[in-house]
């Protein structure tokens, strides 16, 4: 699908093509392209991410064979301390959202896996760098699902030259924020609503996402749908080779809002099932995220402290997932 068949699908959401990611010249469109969208809307679509599509159908048959195997079996690899693992339906309840008063757990249930820590690596075993789990008895998943974790990571590296460029940096200035990125590749299933659920009854409730930026891959179901600042919501449909993008919280502090991090939730009244597969790519845990100098001024001073991107990211998670809540 070309640029212009894309606009006339999607009229209200930017679409950015990265046919030109290889060369500086490219570059330099694309990141006034992403300084428009991330400033307007804080969504849009990529279009010629050069990411291989055999790797995205890839993961997406690995997350329907996940899903389709017994409650058991999934249950097994139940989360961990480290957030790796299996996630049951209605056990995450987004407290933390800022554009809504959450009251119900998500009806959605996903695979999480995150940046592999060896045991020879000297931050195993800190919070959120452990060992990732994996099923028994499904030949081919890991491989899979590492496959296009891998293309996501390396996609994503590239991508920080021209979002430099947009903030009106060096290519390389973010990089060495993201030399031990923490990533997150979510494999989720979303069961139909039904007719009659609740108007509070959400497949992602309305929230904003914790780090850097999200990747998001869709099927052709539908139900996305996000809220632009001083806008109403909107659709956010699929469009076939496309990826839906979005700033979140920590990008939005880096840029003194620069760049808004805009709230999104999912329904699914399609009837049948839903899948996605979010890739959220953070700064490292141990990174501190301080106003950029291009991002404030003497008018336009840093509305927000320093933080610890780890201490922020333990503190969301600690409140939004039943499992690291104590028992009882």
């Amino acid at each position: 699908m070309d640029i212009a068949t894309t606009r006339s699908v999607l009229p209200r959401l930017p679409v950015i093509d990265l046919a030109g990611l290889r060369d500086p010249a490219g570059d330099a469109i694309i990141a006034r392209a992403l300084d428009d969208a991330f400033r307007t809307v804080g969504f849009c679509y990529f279009i010629n991410t050069g990411i291989d599509p055999a790797l995205l159908d890839g993961v997406f048959a690995a997350s329907r064979r996940f899903h389709a195997l017994p409650p058991e079996a999934k249950r097994a690899i139940a989360m961990n301390a480290f957030h790796r693992g299996y996630m049951a339906p209605n056990t995450s309840l987004i407290e933390t959202s800022s554009v809504a008063r959450v009251t119900r757990p998500n009806d959605s249930e996903s695979f999480m896996l995150m940046h592999e820590v060896p045991p020879r690596d000297p931050r195993f075993g800190t919070p959120l760098n452990g060992p990732n789990q994996w099923p028994a008895d499904l030949p081919g998943f890991r491989e899979a699902v590492l496959a296009y974790d891998t293309a996501l990571r390396n996609f994503c590296l590239r991508i920080l030259q021209p979002m430099a460029l947009a903030l009106e940096l060096p290519p390389d200035a973010l990089a060495p924020y993201f030399r031990q990125p923490t990533t997150f590749l979510r494999l989720l299933h979303y069961p139909p609503q039904s007719p009659d659920a609740p108007e509070d009854a959400f497949g992602s409730a309305p929230h904003t996402d914790y780090g850097c930026i999200t990747i998001l891959a869709q099927d052709d179901v539908g139900g996305l749908d996000v809220r632009p600042r001083h806008g109403d919501w909107i659709a956010a449909p699929p469009v076939p080779g496309s990826f839906v993008v979005n700033v979140a919280d920590m990008l939005a502090r880096w840029t003194n809002d620069r760049w808004q991090s805009t709230p999104h939730r999912v329904k699914n009244r399609s009837g049948g099932d839903r899948y996605s597969c979010p890739y959220f790519f953070d700064m490292d845990l141990d990174c501190t995220v301080t106003c950029l100098d291009t991002c404030r001024s003497a008018g336009n001073p840093a509305r927000y402290q320093p933080v610890r991107y780890g201490n922020y990211l333990l503190e969301r998670l600690d409140r939004n997932y039943a499992y690291r809540k104590p028992a009882g």
